[in-house]
């Protein structure tokens, strides 16, 4: 009996070359996003990963290939039809000068406008909703410019919820962010994937990071090439993180979370002299008691 062919993914890529002017950074560039899934995009500067989710999301054009949204060839739909179904929070972001929360928000709710529609209280609604996932709804008042970092950057994802498109892509959401605001923001998204079903891609550097919160990976190499992508427990080994960034290290259960943890190998002015000892193990010190 023949096994039944999975279901096709509502976005994928296929034989991707993806250029700037004359410099080509990717060539047969295929992947699959997984419906439902946290997919982080890792991989060394200058891979490509930041061009491969902007031509997921149709904001850069291949120069061979087709990206698949829907079973149709993302080419083929009108801008604002692609932003009903896309929610894309770039890399950088500027707010006009002055502007509020509120009225920021509400800029995501243009690809749901028209001649014959105008603002309702459904748009409103959209809004408010999307204000109060983020815990921003309060801010709403507040001009743009006077944000923290860790707010603007969820005023920012708010806008990109007020679409209200079940896939979101995220190009380095954690960016100029400290340590807590990052957590902050990848728990969020991770709850919107968790609870409330969106499919989310993500571009992360930790790689830390992507293994926690990542259903799937997809592994970029130098050149533009997929080195590896499933499960983090199934992806994440020494071996690949030596191959594909250089990096001599070592991969033991996160303590937290069970998921696969990074750990990069020990200077030499750490390891032990003469078979003295001066150097410990990350096992040792973690066994010491506390």
């Amino acid at each position: 009996m023949t096994a039944p062919h999975p279901p096709t993914p509502r976005l994928r890529a296929e034989d991707l070359t993806l250029s700037y002017d004359q410099r080509t950074v990717a060539t047969h560039l295929g992947v699959d996003i997984p419906d439902h899934s946290f997919t982080v995009i890792i991989g060394p500067n200058a891979c490509g990963k930041s061009t491969l989710l902007k031509a997921l999301a149709r904001m850069l054009k291949p120069r061979h290939g087709q990206v698949h949204l829907d079973g149709a060839a993302i080419a083929s739909y009108r801008s604002r039809e692609v932003a009903r179904r896309i929610g894309l929070l770039p890399q950088t972001s500027t707010a006009p000068g002055g502007i509020t929360v509120g009225d920021l928000v509400a800029r995501g709710r243009y690809p749901h406008q028209g001649l014959l529609k105008q603002w309702s209280a459904d748009d409103e609604t959209a809004v408010v909703d999307a204000m109060r996932q983020t815990g921003v709804l309060e801010l709403a008042d507040r001009p743009v410019d006077d944000l923290s970092g860790g707010q603007r950057q969820r005023v920012w994802l708010s806008m990109v919820l007020a679409q209200q498109t079940s896939l979101l892509l995220l190009d380095e959401p954690t960016t100029f962010l400290d340590i807590a605001h990052q957590v902050d923001v990848l728990d969020l998204c991770a709850d919107l994937h968790a609870r409330k079903g969106h499919t989310v891609v993500a571009v992360l550097h930790d790689l830390n990071q992507a293994c926690r919160y990542a259903t799937h990976l997809v592994v970029m190499r130098p050149g533009g090439t997929v080195a590896a992508e499933g499960a983090p427990a199934d992806v994440m080994t020494a071996e690949l993180v030596e191959d594909v960034f250089g990096l001599a290290c070592r991969i033991i259960d996160d303590p937290e979370t069970g998921t696969p943890l990074m750990i990069p190998a020990a200077p030499r002015r750490f390891a032990p002299e003469d078979g003295e000892g001066h150097g410990r193990s990350p096992e040792s010190v973690m066994a010491e008691p506390r």
